[in-house]
């Protein structure tokens, strides 16, 4: 086991233990504590702990009597970020049913996966969504479907910046099977027992399936508590403290640090439907924002800002995130604006979100950072399983209280995704990395990532953390190519900063590179775009990219 970084650790304990009650129990002591704290801020307007707390048992009490949710059942959960997202999850939960969080960027083909896989026969909709769940009713095990309106949550005079889904009325259906969110809260039914306990499946989140089918990972309560009292303790969050919520919170990162740990503090959260950077300033400043976890992309956009006023985020105190790692000079730029370090850390939905942080007090710039409470995390040399040391590059492993119970319905994927070594199961995450002097772990990049470049390999995280010194880029986004003669090349797909549209050529970016690169390593291709492929939690889709390359020499 790695303990050099035990040398750096925050002054608090290197272990945790780990609630053994419900994620549900977490809101029923805050709203105990605190109810006439602001749970949430939607678009002007405010819900307070003690409605959320009893929205959630309306609703808990209408899908077990109304719609027959039973102890243990899967429900989806397909919305968008808004108050009904979060009282849907915790009502699930209330109800001892296991939450199956999806993507709302899926279509009525690709929903039709995770119905099957999980044989879902109720599905809580944003209405917005609902033409891509019609079509499966019927045609597969689907018989129920609770639709909400996000505009029924906001202000009713609050317009700056509102999202098209946020502005839409309150539509009327009248089909069979067919309920409505605010009659559903309106029944004010009474839920049976809360009966779930920290060993029982709370939740089901899926990977994005980039190495094949999607794959459920199976947490329960007390996987999801680790990571969420972990959050907590590291973050230092308080219940003064106030949260942007601008991560998707079907993503395991937005659901344990802008949900999850937010209701266990008793704290605010400040939802974002969708991502506008003019709109996050605006919420920063009127609602005192002291907590924000984002991604690279996010913060990218964000400090091209050109109306970004320092004094108006001032009331942040925390900027954290992961994902991929936030470019160096991004970071420094971030930096010299709000005096902030951007605190990165590293996980995946097998672990629902952190295996690592970086400490507050002592983050480093493109860092993993060091193990989180009670995580054991290894360097393996990926075919042998042979344990690595200081700075030698392989697979890390983990081992830790957050790691999955496993794929649902995956016995194979089960038996190739752990590793034991020492007596102790350890998760196989898939990336390459290294870990330093002082315990801190890097990424090197995805073990499908690499390219290999005349027998040399080139990791395009790397590279792309180069072009970022270049000041007329604002995004890039790294390849392999198929190449005659070095059997692969690099390629750079780039987005410009505005003042430098039309000013810069490809051919200057390359002799830019190769005087700032090795020359295995700098792009021998530039491609500028406006936009990138991203997913709705905001990574760019570098898969999509590398496709289109290689069907072009098909």
């Amino acid at each position: 086991m790695v303990t050099l970084h035990f040398e750096h650790w925050p002054k608090i304990s290197k272990s945790l233990r780990v609630p053994t009650t419900s994620l549900y129990d977490n809101l029923k002591v805050s709203a105990s504590r605190y109810p006439d704290q602001t749970a949430i801020y939607y678009y002007g307007n405010k819900l307070s702990y003690e409605q959320l707390d009893q929205e959630v048992n309306s609703l808990a009490g209408y899908l077990q009597q109304k719609l027959g949710v039973s102890s243990g059942e899967k429900v989806l959960l397909f919305m968008q970020n808004s108050p009904q997202f979060v009282i849907a999850y915790y009502a699930i939960l209330r109800a001892n049913a296991v939450v199956v969080p999806i993507n709302p960027m899926l279509v009525a083909d690709e929903l039709e996966f995770y119905i099957k896989d999980c044989e879902i026969k109720t599905v809580l909709v944003g209405q917005e969504l609902y033409d891509r769940v019609r079509p499966l009713l019927g045609s597969t095990t689907l018989e129920n479907v609770l639709i909400a309106a996000y505009s029924d949550y906001k202000y009713s005079d609050y317009s700056i910046d509102l999202p098209q889904e946020v502005v839409m009325d309150r539509m009327v259906f009248t089909e069979s099977n067919h309920y409505l969110w605010r009659e559903a809260i309106e029944a004010n039914l009474t839920p049976s027992e809360h009966t779930s306990i920290g060993h029982d499946l709370a939740v089901l989140p899926y990977t994005s399936g980039t190495t094949g089918l999607p794959k459920g990972c199976m947490h329960t309560n007390k996987t999801v508590q680790a990571n969420t009292v972990g959050a907590y303790y590291w973050s230092r969050a308080t219940p003064n403290a106030v949260h942007l919520m601008t991560l998707p919170l079907f993503h395991v990162t937005g659901m344990v640090h802008s949900m999850h740990m937010p209701i266990y503090s008793g704290s605010t959260m400040v939802i974002m439907t969708r991502w506008n950077r003019n709109a996050a300033v605006e919420m920063i400043k009127s609602q005192g924002c002291t907590h924000w976890v984002t991604i690279a992309t996010m913060i990218v956009d964000f400090l091209a800002n050109p109306n970004l006023n320092p004094e108006d985020i001032s009331s942040l105190t925390s900027l954290s995130g992961g994902g991929a790692a936030l470019p160096e000079a991004v970071g420094e730029k971030l930096f010299q604006l709000t005096g902030l370090r951007f605190v990165e850390g590293y996980g995946l939905s097998e672990t629902i979100s952190q295996t690592h942080f970086n400490p507050a007090d002592r983050p480093k710039m493109q860092c993993l950072g060091i193990p989180s409470f009670d995580v054991d995390a290894r360097i393996i040399e990926p075919a042998t399983g042979k344990d690595l040391g200081i700075g030698e590059i392989g697979e890390i492993i983990v081992n830790g209280p957050q790691v999955m119970v496993g794929y649902y319905n995956r016995d194979d994927e089960n038996q190739n995704s752990f590793i034991e070594i020492d007596g102790k199961r350890f998760f196989r995450t898939g990336d390459i990395g290294r870990y330093d002097e002082d315990g801190y772990f890097f990424i090197v990049d995805r073990v499908k990532r690499m390219i290999n470049a005349s027998g040399y390999k080139v990791w395009p995280t790397e590279v792309e953390s180069y072009l970022y010194n270049h000041p007329a880029i604002q995004q890039a986004c790294v390849v392999g190519v198929p190449d005659e003669r070095r059997g692969e090349t690099v390629k750079a797909f780039v987005i410009l900063n505005e003042s430098f549209e039309d000013k810069v050529s490809e051919e200057e970016i390359i002799s830019w590179a190769k005087e700032h690169m090795a020359a295995y390593k700098y792009p021998r291709q530039i491609e500028f775009r406006k936009h990138f492929p991203m997913t709705s939690s905001g990574k760019i889709l570098w898969r999509q990219l590398q496709e289109e390359e290689k069907n072009k020499v098909q």
